[in-house]
């Protein structure tokens, strides 16, 4: 995989004509686009449809429910034909098993190919202290590894993790177990509400699959120069 199609770009905005104008300035710079709660909240399935946009997308709509209504969820938005689409780890086995086996299912009835199903589990805004609070584990890395080998024996292709954790889950779940991560700051970005973050390279370097890269890109003056500087840094280190 080359290093530029690993770079998910996260749109950040309910507005359609600024979503469509950054996909058009990034096309064949990133490997796809990240759509979130805000855009799709504000735009729904139509709003996707009107980006235009032939990145592949990652739907991340964080599905959490019971396991009938997330597949209903999953089978919803597989009309949308995204690469990949992911479900709150926490939601449990029987929900995630529902998810995975929903989006095979409407996939082969679509024709489309099956999107990854992805689970997320902790939140990368999260810290000891935030986890304390909610009544999980301390250790974010332990609770991490839990959910990740949950979400693989329930199914699911991979996880939304921070990468400091991408190597305990390589070790939990194999290699080829994908992992997609946030909280990705290069070097000369700011860190934001971001607390457990990596630069790219580091990230890479540990085995991420994927990167979620959000306003080092999407609010640089020059969305396309601030991704090309990221992908020259990925491929002078690791393509």
């Amino acid at each position: 995989m080359k290093a530029r199609e690993r770079i998910f770009v996260a749109l950040d905005t309910p507005d359609v004509a600024r979503a469509r104008d950054l996909a058009g300035q990034i096309d064949g710079l990133v490997g796809g686009l990240k759509i979130g709660k805000e855009f799709f909240t504000a735009n729904g399935p139509e709003g996707v449809r009107q980006i235009g946009t032939r990145l592949p997308l990652f739907l991340d709509l964080k599905f959490h429910d019971i396991p009938n209504t997330v597949a209903g969820a999953v089978r919803a938005a597989t009309q949308l034909s995204p690469f990949m689409l992911n479900v709150h780890c926490g939601g449990g086995r029987a929900m995630m098993s529902a998810a995975a086996a929903a989006a095979k299912e409407a996939a082969e009835a679509l024709g489309h190919a099956r999107p990854l199903v992805i689970g997320v589990t902790v939140l990368t805004s999260l810290d000891a202290t935030d986890l304390a609070e909610v009544g999980q584990p301390e250790n974010a890395r332990e609770q991490v590894i839990r959910l990740a080998r949950l979400a693989q024996d329930s199914g699911l292709d991979g996880v939304v993790c921070s990468a400091r954790e991408i190597t305990s889950i390589r070790e939990a779940c194999g290699p080829e177990f994908c992992t997609v991560v946030p909280g990705i700051r290069p070097a000369w970005a700011a860190k934001g509400d971001q607390k457990r973050v990596m630069t790219p390279s580091e990230a890479i370097g540990l085995g991420a699959h994927y990167l979620v890269i959000g306003r080092p890109i999407n609010a640089a003056e020059n969305p396309a120069a601030a991704a090309r500087r990221i992908y020259r840094e990925l491929e002078d280190g690791h393509e």
